[in-house]
């Protein structure tokens, strides 16, 4: 095996990378999800901007809120049976049933926008919720079934670009379909992305059964708390599943203050908010790539505590950044926000942050990937997925308590906060990943 991983440390990654995208092993999985997560987030925006332009909703902050935790709960719930499903059957033929059954969704979530009806929107939201909990395991679970070892940082690195690429289109086509568009221009669209999905999991290779004598346990608390005691059992595994969920609880909480400070402290619109995203999205995919360049092929700990410590140093400076910023009180929009020297430093900084998160995230999860046993690797991600769920759910809470009028923390001491808990962070994955990597 260490042969095979010095080999391939000297091919040329950039070459692999393209050759991934070609090949029958990577290639409809990699569109598999990227429709699935551009589907996610097209709806989940489509409920946000209808509660907040078109029904004129008086609670809309708490509704747009209910959405959030809605499909963000079954992660909590069902990753962990997601994980012992996928162990259990095959996953390729697993991953059809599920998008199958996500047109169906699709199905209700047209007819609720057709009716204006958020009950109906609501349940869509929930049942995306639950076959994306399902299928987080299978998807980070089936990478090592498909791709040799000196492929998998390549593959982790294309898959997480892709992912918040869709993340960001979704959201703008949510929004634009909610204010923009016809209520059947719009179910049109719901169905063909659905269709998309399920048709390009149809070409997924079988697999196999990686554990074909597991009984699923339909008791989700109690294999929730199974899978969280088996990843907790090894502590190299425990080490970087918890900093992988640090990652995902920081970008969590980031997301959800930037565009209060650039709102509140710029002036920036609409327009603003979207070029923002575009950079958070455009640097993800930066800093993943980059992290499959680096590695040329291996796995590569070494330097996941140098990206934790750029997350940081980006973190403080956009909050000593738009600290002493006077509330605005105009509205401005791009070419405006990027010709100002606050503007192109919160853009630098933004980006900057997101290509640091892309070098620290996909290393480590490549790491857990591949050391995992190949008849528990799934249930091994659902694990690591209950931590991100919970961290995520821990930290948006936090960060809602800390910007209550009872305590009154703004959002760039929370920025610059968050920041220096990143430092925190990069000692953690220093002395507990990198250092018993080497």
């Amino acid at each position: 095996m260490k042969t095979n991983v010095d080999r391939a440390a000297g091919s040329a990654p950039l070459p692999m990378l393209i050759g991934l995208l070609r090949t029958r092993r990577f290639a409809p999985l990699f569109w598999c999800q990227f429709f699935s997560v551009f589907n996610d987030n097209f709806v989940r925006n489509m409920l946000a901007m209808l509660i907040l332009f078109r029904l004129g909703e008086a609670d809309a902050g708490p509704l747009i809120t209910l959405a959030v935790g809605i499909f963000m709960l079954p992660s909590l719930c069902l990753s962990g049976l997601g994980g012992e499903m996928a162990d259990a059957q095959d996953k390729a033929r697993l991953t059809k049933r599920l998008k199958f059954a996500e047109i169906l969704v699709q199905v209700i979530a047209a007819i609720g926008l057709w009716q204006a009806s958020l009950p109906l929107l609501y349940t869509a939201l929930f049942g995306l919720g639950v076959i994306s909990a399902l299928f987080g395991p299978i998807k980070y679970g089936i990478l090592p079934d498909l791709l040799e070892r000196h492929e998998l940082v390549a593959g982790n690195a294309l898959v997480e670009a892709a992912t918040f690429i869709a993340i960001f289109l979704g959201l703008i086509a949510g929004g634009l379909s909610a204010v923009g568009r016809t209520p059947e221009g719009t179910m049109a669209q719901l169905m063909a992305i659905a269709l998309a999905c399920w048709a390009a999991s149809l070409f997924i290779p079988l697999t196999g059964r990686a554990a074909p004598d597991l009984r699923v346990n339909p008791n989700v608390f109690a294999s929730t708390r199974d899978l969280l005691r088996e990843v907790k059992r090894e502590p190299c595994l425990w080490s970087r599943s918890m900093a992988v969920s640090w990652f995902w609880m920081t970008g969590a909480v980031t997301l959800s203050l930037v565009p209060v400070v650039i709102r509140n402290k710029t002036g920036g619109g609409i327009g603003v908010e979207t070029a923002i995203s575009a950079f958070f999205a455009l640097g993800i995919g930066i800093g993943s790539l980059a992290a499959a360049i680096i590695a040329r092929g291996r796995i590569l700990l070494a330097p996941v505590p140098l990206a934790a410590l750029g997350m940081a140093g980006f973190l403080i400076d956009l909050g000593l950044a738009t600290w002493s910023l006077p509330t605005a009180t105009t509205e401005i929009d791009i070419p405006t926000f990027l010709s100002s020297a606050i503007g192109v430093r919160i853009a630098f900084d933004v980006a900057g942050l997101a290509t640091a998160g892309g070098l620290f995230v996909v290393p480590l999860f490549t790491a857990i990937q591949a050391d995992a046993a190949k008849h528990m690797r799934a249930r091994i991600v659902g694990g690591v997925n209950i931590l991100n769920s919970a961290f995520i759910v821990a930290g948006v809470l936090l960060t809602v308590v800390l910007q209550s009028k009872s305590v009154g923390l703004s959002e760039p001491i929370l920025l610059a906060a968050l920041g220096v808990l990143n430092l925190g962070a990069a000692f953690y994955v220093w002395k507990t990943v990198s250092r018993k990597a080497d």
